[in-house]
């Protein structure tokens, strides 16, 4: 896969919930270092006013590696809602990829961003 396909799958994205209303603005940038290496991050705001922040650090090269990714959603009043990451923990946490809670920290696999989007749907705007 190209980054390119993979930027267009991402815009395509933003664009299908863009129109339903419920994402009022958006931004992303993109840095391409190859045709198949680049890092992207945005911001989402949503109609009640939170945000995710993203950003990704993907090499496409042999397969779909997020060397590095954050999927950040918090509430209108910036309080965490959820955080997904791969940021090494000290101490370890035992896996790799997580997701951040209020509560806890747990065991996650990679998410994309229309799983992240989906999530927030279905829980925060029923």
């Amino acid at each position: 896969m190209l980054l390119k396909d993979y930027l267009t799958d991402i815009h395509n994205t933003i664009t299908d919930y863009t129109q339903t209303g419920l994402i009022v603005s958006f931004d992303v940038s993109t840095d391409v270092r190859t045709e198949q290496i680049g890092f992207l991050k945005g911001v989402l705001v949503f109609l009640d006013e939170s945000e995710l922040f993203f950003k990704e650090y993907l090499d496409l090269r042999y397969c779909l590696d997020k060397k590095m990714y954050s999927f950040h959603y918090q509430d209108a009043q910036a309080l965490l809602r959820f955080r997904y990451d791969n940021a090494t923990h000290k101490p370890a946490l035992g896996f790799h990829d997580h997701k951040h809670t209020h509560e806890e920290i747990l065991f996650s696999v990679v998410p994309n961003l229309k799983n992240v989007l989906d999530e927030i749907v279905v829980t925060y705007f029923k």
